[in-house]
């Protein structure tokens, strides 16, 4: 078989990347429609991710949260997003590029993305192509699971964070 000298991996990667880009722009100026609602997992020491250091203590690889309730100024840019959440109802401004990006999930619509993320040092994270995810709601917030001691979101609309690996095809 050829080389791909085209790199159509890395074009495909660069492509669904702008699915996740374009739903956080739309949110960003019209707010989360209907029932729509995301987990968005991410690598924690990706160059460019910027968390308190309490945050980076508690989640030192990944991290996913959820877009759904209660987060405030959403800023969209082509390289990054940021979001202001509420972590132990202590807010909590989270700078995220969009390369950092290991999946994407809306539950709502059974609409799912992974992604490689590739390393500073060019080493991928993760063995995994992007795929389409086709878990029913139930399904997926069925096996959603808290990470590292996280609280759950509550009444109060504290943000939660959950295990992307619930989310993984096994």
């Amino acid at each position: 078989m050829a080389e791909d000298l085209m790199r159509y991996d890395q074009l495909a990667q660069n492509a669904l990347r702008g699915v996740v880009r374009d739903a956080l722009r739309k949110v960003q100026k019209t707010g989360l429609p209907g029932e729509h609602h995301f987990y968005i997992a991410f690598n924690t020491r990706f160059p460019g991710v910027i968390l308190s250091e309490r945050i980076a203590a508690r989640y030192p690889r990944e991290m996913t949260v959820v877009l759904q309730h209660q987060f405030w100024n959403l800023v969209v840019t082509d390289e990054l997003f940021e979001v202001e959440l509420s972590f132990d109802n202590i807010p909590e401004k989270l700078v995220v590029p969009f390369n950092a990006v290991k999946g994407f999930l809306d539950p709502s619509v059974q609409f799912g993305l992974q992604f490689e993320v590739v390393q500073a040092d060019g080493q991928k994270d993760s063995a995994q192509k992007p795929s389409v995810e086709g878990k029913t709601p139930s399904e997926a917030e069925g096996e959603s699971s808290v990470a590292d001691g996280a609280k759950p979101e509550s009444e109060s609309g504290e943000a939660k964070v959950v295990s992307l690996d619930a989310f993984r095809k096994k």
